[in-house]
């Protein structure tokens, strides 16, 4: 076994990374014997020097993260600040001066991921991630090396535990979406601004992400389609139980059908009471993926937490320990097919529309040649009188698959019509 430690400088000492120094600390040995070598805390980087910070040894703190990460003996940085800057300006840095990184930074990899593989080649070094993407299950390495050598089709999956756990309230208690988050905000689930979470954001980065992996292609995040579930509402989850559904938000990757081109979006949708993700409740994550010859495979726990997303990184701290002590290298950007991303006009699904119309007759036939009209496919149609609304229905229209173009140029026309009141919502179909 080699004698000199391998060094290792932390960026960030909150929930993750107290958790990753724990778990360094006291499991030095188990790392040391995994690894070939011992491995080291040389040295943790925070803001506020000042906080108590249980277990981590107070000489290794310092608020200068320039200096740890360019001393000429760190053999690995590991980032878990989150945010663009710094934490770029820290990793390029690290390998120019030869450290490999392992980040759990999410938002800059969606958003400069390229950049950052194309100067960790420059320097020879190794850039790990599995923590930005669903916590601690096994996801990006699966994507990466596991699935390698088959073709992935579609990633579908529940990425935001915030959300998943807010859905899953207003689905089992009746809550509306004020109450849910509230809940959601007391458990610690919600931060005090929950935007990133319920606005889609966080997803829409890990849905680029997932996508440029599983697709071998650059795709960044201004190319995914961004819906939050703000606008969810307690008739949404009721019309979706009554066609056997449940709401999500969901992530969803897809190459197209003739291979050529792919796409990447956030948002909510209904889901089959019978697919695997409709029985993921309260703040869990799962993927599910489908490639040609593995077929469907599920990825399901936790994705947050310090001690989940400590898990996820502390794996990719031991690949590449194991790289620096063998002389190779992980796996780098793989972006070979460099395939468009299509706009969310191409994208093909069915979708449960919600509209208020006056009731009386001929209003169903109208609205049924304003679909015909534009191509759109009904499937089925419910009407039904609206209580305390004299002379008002509700009228709850699913239909075929068709494209999102179609769509919504169905329901510009349908808000042109006289007897229409309003278009209540707008949900999609997916998973069937």
């Amino acid at each position: 076994m080699r004698t000199r430690p391998l060094k290792v400088a932390l960026l960030g000492c909150g929930v993750v990374g107290s958790e990753v120094a724990r778990i360094m600390t006291t499991h030095a040995e188990d790392l040391a014997a995994r690894i070939g070598a011992p491995v080291e805390l040389a040295g943790i980087a925070v803001r506020r020097p000042g906080r108590v910070r249980e277990g981590v040894p107070a000489d290794l703190v310092t608020t200068d993260a320039k200096a740890l990460v360019t001393r000429g003996d760190i053999d690995v940085v590991v980032e878990v600040i989150g945010g663009i800057e710094p934490a770029r300006a820290l990793i390029t840095a690290a390998f120019e001066n030869g450290a490999s990184v392992v980040s759990a930074n999410k938002a800059l990899l969606a958003e400069d991921g390229p950049a950052l593989h194309e100067a960790a080649d420059k320097h020879g070094a190794d850039l790990y991630y599995e923590a930005a993407v669903a916590g601690a299950i096994p996801l990006v390495r699966p994507l990466r090396e596991s699935l390698a050598g088959d073709t992935v089709n579609r990633v579908l999956g529940i990425v935001n535990g915030t959300t998943n756990f807010i859905l899953d309230r207003m689905d089992t208690s009746g809550a509306g979406y004020s109450e849910a988050l509230d809940e959601a905000t007391a458990l610690g689930y919600a931060e005090a601004d929950p935007t990133a979470d319920v606005e889609g954001f966080d997803a829409a980065a890990k849905a680029a992400i997932l996508a440029g992996i599983a697709f071998h292609t650059r795709v960044g995040l201004d190319d995914v389609h961004r819906e939050g579930l703000t606008e969810v509402t307690a008739a949404d989850i009721a019309s979706a139980r009554r066609m056997g559904c449940t709401v999500k938000l969901l992530a969803i990757c897809e190459r197209a059908a003739d291979g050529r081109s792919v796409t990447a979006r956030v948002h909510p949708a209904m889901i089959p009471l019978t697919h695997p993700l409709a029985s993921v409740r309260e703040a869990y994550n799962a993927v599910f993926v489908e490639a040609e010859a593995a077929g469907q495979l599920m990825f399901y726990g936790p994705g947050a937490g310090g001690g989940p997303t400590a898990s996820a990184v502390l794996g990719d701290l031991v690949a590449a320990c194991r790289n620096k002590l063998s002389g190779a290298r992980g796996p780098g950007e793989s972006a070979y097919t460099q395939l468009p991303v299509s706009p969310m006009g191409d994208v093909v699904t069915r979708y449960h529309i919600s509209l208020d119309v006056a009731d009386k007759p001929g209003v169903l036939a109208q609205c049924a040649l304003v679909f015909a009209e534009h191509g759109v496919s009904i499937d089925t149609v419910r009407q039904q009188g609206k209580e305390g609304a004299d002379g008002d229905a509700s009228l709850v229209v699913v239909t075929h698959r068709a494209a999102d173009s179609a769509l919504g140029a169905t329901v510009e026309a349908l808000r042109n019509l006289d007897t229409v009141r309003g278009v209540a919502s707008i949900m999609r179909v997916e998973g069937e």
